[in-house]
């Protein structure tokens, strides 16, 4: 469930009407309910309560710091995949030893702060940034603590772009090659084995592929605590899906009964790293439509929003639920959502029945608190979008809107163009 709702036909944010928001701040804006946010996390830590376990929190999913901040208030760990993502999580104030960092092509420098810092572990994808982290630790005198990722090939049924634990996968290492890895790590000085970890995708509705990856992860487990006496966690990744239309996926519940008894037969401390889950129903876009474009084909509702501002529809072909700010009993058209940008590709929804929107109304696009302003971006020279978090019957900005300036800050011309 979240906190968006209808009151009196006026579209609300927990107790704040989203017209107000946006007549306040202007659009496109995105708005976070902090009570949905914190509200599913503390769905996740009920449904696994049987086992000890840590939820970190995808910063890639949803990375402003008042989001991470608001989860790391109520205990969540941290998944991060880049140096600037360990800055946000330092920023919002998170415990760097409750951080996991996983990524395929970390960099010296990145490996060199996250071992400063502190952190949990690294997620290992290969035996050369194995060998980087402990040349890096040892340059530090210190040891790194780390797991290797595994690809269990299992087809998690979703999108092509969101599969990354088949065989073809860039991400992880099949089991074999992983165990040599595992092998490896004894032989080096500065590098631990604290864990096992396994990412299969994105947007998965059905436990069942996670079942399907433990009951091969468990008995890899034993073969590995043999060489490895130190392992302590098993992280299962992230990538549970969420309700964007007519989905019917796992719930916490559901997928804590599932796996929990896999995780048991481990004897390993459970990491999970849900995003989408927590952050995606937390937060909308909010858009102004600004013409109304009928041709003798088809009809278009063009928004000050653009694939810019929200990619998912042009990138995976992704549904968002759409709706009126305001609702009153009018004509329903059947008609494209599109943006400002000049691609073909830029649209939010395609021969979508909607309640014909006049020039000025706001649209709501739901399910846009994951993998949405995070993926955003300045093409066409746009700014990007302001982001405002509500508490209750208040809001707050909480990133502001790009202006102009900040589009070419950092940019020069050089001497000879003088």
């Amino acid at each position: 469930m979240h906190d968006f709702y209808y009151k009196s036909r006026r579209f609300c944010c927990e107790s704040v009407d989203v017209t107000e928001v946006a007549r306040s701040i202007g659009t496109p804006v995105y708005v976070y309910s902090h009570k949905t946010l914190t509200d599913h996390y503390k769905k996740w830590d009920r449904a696994l309560s049987g086992v000890e376990h840590m939820i970190c929190f995808s910063v890639k999913s949803s990375s402003n710091i008042a989001v991470i901040r608001a989860l790391v208030r109520c205990g969540a760990g941290l998944d991060i995949v880049s140096g600037g993502e360990l800055f946000r999580a330092l920023t919002a104030g998170a415990d760097p030893a409750k951080v996991v960092f996983a990524g395929v092509g970390k960099t010296e420098e990145e490996i060199a702060l996250a071992i400063k810092e502190g952190i949990l572990m690294f997620t290992v994808e290969s035996m050369g940034e194995l060998e980087l982290i402990n040349k890096v630790a040892g340059s530090l005198s210190t040891e790194a603590r780390i797991a290797v990722r595994i690809n269990p090939d299992v087809d998690p049924g979703t999108h092509k772009y969101l599969k990354t634990g088949k065989k073809q996968s860039k991400f992880g290492l099949e089991m074999e090659n992983a165990y040599e890895v595992y092998e490896a790590v004894n032989a080096m000085p500065n590098v631990a084995a604290k864990g096992i970890q396994m990412h299969i995708g994105s947007q998965i509705t059905d436990a069942a592929p996670y079942v399907e990856s433990l009951e091969k992860m468990v008995p890899f487990s034993e073969r590995v605590k043999k060489i490895c006496p130190g392992v302590e966690y098993l992280d299962i990744g992230g990538g549970m899906g969420i309700v964007y239309t007519n989905e019917t996926p796992a719930t916490a519940d559901d997928f804590a009964k599932a796996v929990l008894p896999l995780v048991k037969e481990t004897g390993l401390k459970l990491i999970v790293e849900p995003g989408r889950f927590i952050a995606g129903n937390a937060g909308i876009l909010v858009v102004k439509a600004l013409y109304v474009k009928r041709t003798p084909s088809k009809t278009f509702v063009i928004v000050d929003g653009g694939m810019n501002d929200l990619i998912r529809p042009a990138l995976y072909g992704a549904r968002h639920e759409i709706v009126p700010v305001v609702r009153e009993e009018r004509e329903t058209i059947t008609a494209d959502i599109v943006g400002p940008v000049c691609e073909s590709g830029d649209f939010f929804a395609r021969e979508r029945e909607i309640p014909a929107p006049r020039s000025g109304e706001l649209l709501a696009i739901m399910g846009a608190g994951a993998y949405c302003f995070s993926m955003s971006s300045n093409y066409n020279s746009r700014p990007r979008a302001a982001e405002v978090m509500v508490h209750g019957g208040e809001f707050e900005v909480v990133r502001k809107r790009e202006t102009y300036e900040d589009l070419v800050r950092g940019e020069s011309v050089p001497d000879f163009l003088l």
